[in-house]
């Protein structure tokens, strides 16, 4: 199998292929990909010092709450 050269990382760890994978992943984001991508986001802010400890608080109870609905809803189907 053809391994593709990578063009560069989102958040550090979201693998980017090319500038049009970028405006491909921005075209198909549904509600779960935003969460994830938004999760990779503050994650990597927060690793590099960006937000203040009250900030990551918030947010990270933020994230928690939207995950914990996201599944609930997923059990309910």
């Amino acid at each position: 199998m053809e391994e593709q050269e990578l063009y560069g990382k989102l958040f550090n760890t979201i693998p980017l292929f090319s500038e049009n994978h970028l405006e491909i992943m921005l075209n198909t984001m549904d509600k779960k990909t935003a969460i994830y991508y938004l999760t990779q986001a503050v994650t990597f802010a927060y690793k590099n010092g960006i937000y203040s400890l009250g900030e990551c608080e918030l947010i990270s109870k933020s994230i928690r709450l939207l995950h914990r609905e996201e599944d609930e809803k997923n059990t309910e189907d």
